[in-house]
């Protein structure tokens, strides 16, 4: 038999289109091919289990070998195989997937575990060829084996030819400009990409294995020469959860992950309706770098690896777990490359962020002193969440923790109960005083602290923009750093404390430090503060202060120029500190001065703001203080 035709195609240019679109990584075709034979086989066996084949299955494989020589690249199974009919039918019109008219002849049938709906995959293989050739014969009994054979163009050859066992043989002419793929670490490295989880065994090389035999005196050790499988074709994510144990999830981290730290804990996905899904999402240990920890959950179909792309599937928080999703619902496009946007996406990431969240929940409720040695990392993550998905909002504020300065944590209720007494405002709501650096603003916590107030560390790398989300969120709750504002007026009262200087004395003050700083346009208060606190503070106005640090993030001055706007920090005088009161009776108008301008460089001093020449006068002026 010899048939000559033309492909079933719309037009004649696929093959370009293939060669230079279809697929966004040119090793793609060896994924592709490789699926196409692990679906062959997986048919076989169903149709094996359901008396439709009564052959002798043997062993079932995908063996890939590399012939130098030649210039080939074979792929060769032992699966359904094709009649020249089939060939006719499934090769030669172009995106016709035989796994989708499977699906709808056995479709009373489990054909869950049928890669399939691929498509346009075996095509892949002439973006590396110049000609592909396919050695097949059916399992069907009296079949005769036939040749296909295509040069690229959409002219193809079928004809006769020998095969003693039933499957296919895909053997590619390697283009010179792919020579790459002859090369067997190059081979290597896209089976351990791609293969490493396909449900039959994928044969490539060699591997030596030692044999003991005899024992004591009379023991030998032989050494084999075997064929090495490459993947591990029942992962952890395909099995019962109920016969697992935590060695099992950790080992298998290990296999993920072979340099990352150990995982947290874990979370085994296992759905079948409405829609199936499968998987294991790793906690990992996350420090202040979320860059290192994301695109580290990866996509499969099938136990066929797509992508760690899996964005437009997992809310953006979630991309800070590692592990695996499996399911053949997620829509794909021809080269599996990018996910579709549809109903049944937006299914599953709801419910693997509601999973999320009563797995946490779960652990909060059942070992608090655990979930609490584990905070650090978990707590970027709950954030994260927290102000990425409203519903993950819902349920973690019953579990998400708030440190404060004495290291202990707090849920939300918890915390306003602990403020009720010192820090309700007279508009009647709960102040959370803050840091963000506990070493810079220390003047400022322990003005807090005098006052009775409690203060929360809030010093993460997210925690500047969670403070601002989380208080939109939150009723009659104000969070302000405790720099904000002067002590008095951090937490608002009806009552405010009395000055000791007259309303003359007070300009007198204003004008003295303008004189002493050399800036008649700087705009300063006179307040009435316990004596202890300092003779001038610097405070950054908590709106303000935000407003210029979101400008900043979004690259300096920000639509407004708001990254370097005036009035972003309040300088207030304490009218009931002592210096304040000596420098407004000195009659030295020099030193009066030289008191002024060292009052403010201690509140520079104590905000960070002293640095330079302006650091260096401070310091020669203290040592010239002291000494008199």
């Amino acid at each position: 038999m010899a048939v000559k035709g033309k492909i079933s195609v719309n037009t004649e240019n696929i093959f370009p289109i293939i060669k230079k679109f279809l697929y966004s990584d040119h090793d793609i075709f060896l994924r592709e091919l490789v699926a196409n034979a692990e679906d062959a086989s997986q048919k076989l066996q169903k149709l094996a289990s359901m008396g439709e084949f009564n052959g002798e299955l043997g062993d079932l494989n995908v063996k890939i070998s590399i012939d130098k020589e030649a210039g080939t690249l074979t792929i060769s199974d032992r699966g359904l195989g094709m009649t020249a009919e089939e060939v006719e039918k499934y090769i030669n019109q172009v995106a016709f997937s035989g796994a989708t008219e499977f699906v709808e002849k056995f479709k009373d049938e489990d054909t869950s575990n049928i890669i399939g709906k691929f498509g346009l995959g075996f095509y892949s293989a002439f973006m590396v060829s110049d000609k592909v050739e396919i050695v097949t014969k059916s399992y069907k009994e009296g079949s005769q084996a036939v040749k296909w054979s295509c040069d690229g163009s959409i002219e193809f050859e079928i004809t006769d030819a020998e095969r003693a066992e039933r499957g296919s043989d895909i053997i590619l002419y390697v283009n010179e400009d792919s020579k790459e793929f002859l090369e067997d670490h190059r081979i290597s490295e896209i089976l351990n990409k791609y293969c490493k989880f396909m449900p039959i065994p994928v044969i490539f090389g060699t591997e030596t294995e030692t044999i003991k035999e005899g024992e004591g005196d009379d023991a030998k050790e032989e050494k084999i020469e075997k064929e090495k499988v490459i993947n591990n074709t029942a992962p952890l994510w395909t099995k019962d959860p109920k016969e697992l144990s935590d060695e099992d999830y950790r080992n298998f981290y290990k296999e993920l992950y072979p340099y990352g730290e150990e995982p947290l804990f874990w979370i085994h996905l296992n759905v079948d309706y409405p829609f199936n899904l499968t998987g294991i999402l790793y906690f990992p240990k996350i420090k202040n770098d979320i860059t290192q920890h994301q695109n580290k959950v990866q996509l499969y179909s099938r136990q066929v690896f797509i992508t760690d792309e899996v964005k437009d599937i997992l809310p953006e928080f979630l991309g800070l777990m590692h592990g695996v999703i499996d399911s053949p619902d997620i829509p794909l496009n021809v080269s599996r490359s990018y996910l579709q946007s549809d109903a049944n996406v937006k299914k599953i990431s709801n419910y693997i962020t509601r999973k999320v969240a009563d797995k946490l929940n779960s652990l909060f409720n059942s070992d608090r002193e655990g979930f609490e040695a584990k905070w650090e990392s978990i707590g970027l993550f709950v954030k994260y969440g927290m102000m990425s998905d409203e519903k993950f909002f819902d349920k973690a504020k019953k579990f998400c923790l708030y440190k404060n300065m004495d290291d202990k944590l707090f849920t939300f209720d918890e915390y306003k109960a602990k403020i009720e007494a010192e820090q309700v405002d007279k508009d009647g709501n709960h102040v959370f005083l803050y840091t963000t650096n506990p070493g810079q603003q220390h003047t400022y916590i322990e003005s807090a602290k005098r006052k009775g107030y409690d203060v929360l560390k809030f010093d993460s790398m997210i925690d500047n923009h969670f403070v601002s989300n989380v208080e939109q969120k939150l009723e009659k709750v104000q969070l302000k750093r405790v720099d904000a504002d002067t002590v008095e007026k951090l937490v608002e009262k009806e009552i405010s404390m009395e000055s000791l200087l007259s309303e003359d004395d007070q300009n007198k003050v204003v004008e003295i430090f303008k004189k002493a700083l050399g800036n008649d346009n700087m705009d300063l208060q006179v307040q009435a503060l316990p004596a202890e606190e300092m003779p001038v503070s610097i405070v950054l106005p908590e709106f303000m202060r935000r407003m210029k640090e979101m400008a900043e993030m979004q690259g300096g001055g920000g639509m407004f120029g708001m990254g370097d706007m005036p009035g972003s920090k309040n300088i207030v005088i304490n009218a009931n500190n002592p210096m304040v009161e000596r420098i407004l009776k000195s009659e030295d108008e020099t030193a009066q001065n030289t008191l002024a301008r060292h009052a403010y460089d201690l509140a520079q001093l104590s905000q960070g703001l002293l640095t330079g020449a302006e650091l260096s006068a401070f310091i020669a002026r203290d040592l010239e203080i002291m000494n008199k």
